[in-house]
Parts: structure tokens; C-alpha cells; sequence
């Protein structure tokens, strides 16, 4: 039998978030969770404890979704006018990735891209699911937009979506890459002037040029 559990079991999903946030599922081996965790458990303590690195791999996703991946929650607050919704998710996301206390950049976007194997893919639906429902709010977000006179009536809807969403992909290698808070803030500025330009393409649009006479 193991051990009984000397280790703080919350503190423990938090450092196994973290990494797992660091490494991804695959290169995070069951040596370095049992090392990170409250100084080094057995293997039975482990199992005890957790079930499985898989079990433990969607405990520290859940966790981090619950936490750090709700700054883009204002992507489904209906309260909150179109424009400002995606620049909050993208303001407090670019803000998240680069702070201090956790592994920089988005578990999310980058274990999805540092997918499991085909035979643990499983585990990661998780964050698929979440990518999923962020690309959807960005969608709804623009489509409020539309709906709301905020965007011209033509827009392409989903060619503007794909923008943001692409942007907040990306933050997530910058910011791993070592790209400072007030670098990506910036980027998010210049970033939202694609819905100002749509707007004032709008405004342009109802304007007719002045008639000129001749003598």
C-alpha cells in the first residue's frame, strides 16, 4: 500500500496544472508529477490519489478553465455591448498569459496544439471543447454586432471572427515566446480598429458626394 497523503491534494492539481500547462500531456511523464507534487509521492499514493495521469490531466484542465481561462468569459455576457466583449477576452487574456505565478502563455490554445497522441486523444476534448465555445462567442459576438447596426449588414461575419480568433491564438505563442503585457495590449488595440474601420465603412457608405455646378 501507499503511503497515506501527506500533500496537500488542491495545491497538488495546481501544480500539476501548471504543468501540464508548461509541457502538454505527453512530455509531462508520471516521474515529474510525482516529483512536483508535494515533494515526490509513491506510485500507489499517486494512483490513490488521482486514478491516472488522464484522471489528473482533465482535474488540472477543469481547473484552469474554472480559473484562468475564464478571462474570456465576457465573450458570453450578453450584457456587455458586442465591441467591448471581444476587446475585454482579449484585453484580460493577453493580460493572463504574461503574468507571473504560472506557466506563461494559454494551456488551452497551446494543448491543442501540442495535441496528445491518437491513442490519448480522448483526454484532451476538454480543451478542444473550450477552443470551440471561444470561437463561438467571437462569432456571436460579431453577429451581435451586425444585428445591432454596430457593423455594416454585409460584413463577413465569420472571415472577422476568424481574425480575432486567430489573434488570441497567437497570443498564446507570443506570450511564451517571451512577448511582454504591454506589447500584446498594444497589439490588441490595433487589432480592434478592424471593427472600427467595418463602423465607419458604414458611415461612409450613407454618404452621397456633393453635387458640383458649373457656371
Amino acid at each position: 500500500m501507499g503511503r497515506p497523503r501527506s500533500f496537500d491534494r488542491d495545491a497538488a492539481v495546481t501544480q500539476a496544472m501548471h504543468l501540464f500547462w508548461e509541457h502538454g500531456f505527453d512530455a509531462t511523464s508520471l516521474a515529474q508529477l510525482k516529483d512536483g507534487l508535494g515533494g515526490g509521492i509513491s506510485a500507489p499514493s499517486f494512483y490513490a490519489a488521482f486514478g491516472s495521469k488522464e484522471a489528473l490531466f482533465q482535474e488540472s484542465v477543469a481547473r484552469y478553465l474554472a480559473t484562468h481561462g475564464q478571462v474570456t468569459a465576457s465573450l458570453q455576457d450578453q450584457t456587455l455591448a458586442p465591441r467591448d466583449a471581444i476587446e475585454t477576452a482579449l484585453r484580460q487574456s493577453a493580460a493572463m498569459q504574461c503574468g507571473p505565478g504560472h506557466p506563461r502563455g494559454c494551456m488551452v490554445a497551446l494543448g491543442v496544439m501540442s495535441a496528445p497522441s491518437p491513442a490519448n486523444a480522448a483526454v484532451a476534448q476538454p480543451l478542444h471543447d473550450s477552443r470551440a465555445e471561444t470561437s463561438a462567442g467571437l462569432l456571436a459576438c460579431v453577429r451581435r454586432g451586425v444585428a445591432a447596426g454596430e457593423l455594416e449588414a454585409d460584413t463577413d461575419t465569420l472571415a472577422l471572427a476568424t481574425v480575432f480568433d486567430s489573434f488570441l491564438t497567437g497570443v498564446a505563442t507570443l506570450a511564451r515566446d517571451g512577448a511582454d503585457a504591454v506589447r500584446l495590449d498594444a497589439a490588441v488595440t490595433q487589432v480592434m480598429r478592424l471593427w472600427d474601420a467595418a463602423r465607419r465603412n458604414k458611415k461612409q457608405a450613407g454618404k452621397r458626394p456633393a453635387h458640383r455646378t458649373t457656371s
